[in-house]
């Protein structure tokens, strides 16, 4: 992709405040869904806090315009923050110049998906908020599956 297509985010949330499209990819698995769900990022108005879904450029390929959506799971006191998708295993640390917007509402199955509520809490406090424990338990899982295949295939041939 060309540096034209990337740039059109950084244009449409300066002119109209807002970006809406589709996710491509499944680090935010299971909230946003690649290419099913409808997200709506405004630009920034206040800065971003502990468990919001921001757009942000990666700050080590800001040349190339590479545009990333995950979780904020802490601020840090330099201003910087630690970001990692929901489905991922590890995390990186992002400065505030390279955060563009904030994910403000997700469509899903046409309808609008609440942000609010007991269930999105479980999300967010039992999923989200503890993520070194997330990241044990998705690197065990993942570990254990892939050793239950490579077992499976010397027995079977499969």
């Amino acid at each position: 992709m060309t540096n034209e297509k990337f740039s059109s985010f950084e244009r449409e949330l300066a002119e109209h405040g807002r970006l809406i499209y589709t996710n491509v990819g499944v680090s935010m698995m299971p909230l946003i869904r690649e290419g099913k769900d409808v997200m709506m990022i405004e630009a920034c108005k206040e800065p971003p806090k502990k468990l919001d879904v921001v757009l942000f450029v990666r700050p080590h390929v800001q040349g190339r315009g590479h545009y990333v959506v995950h979780r904020i799971l802490k601020v840090r006191r330099d201003g910087t923050y630690f970001i990692a998708g929901d489905h991922d295993t590890s995390g990186e640390i992002v400065p505030s110049e390279c955060i563009l917007g904030i994910l403000t509402s997700l469509v899903r199955d046409g309808k609008p998906y609440a942000f609010k509520g007991f269930r999105h809490w479980c999300y967010l406090h039992l999923r989200c908020a503890p993520y070194h424990a997330r990241f044990f338990v998705l690197k065990a899982v993942r570990g254990t599956r892939q050793f239950l295949r490579a077992v499976k295939y010397k027995l079977t041939g499969k």
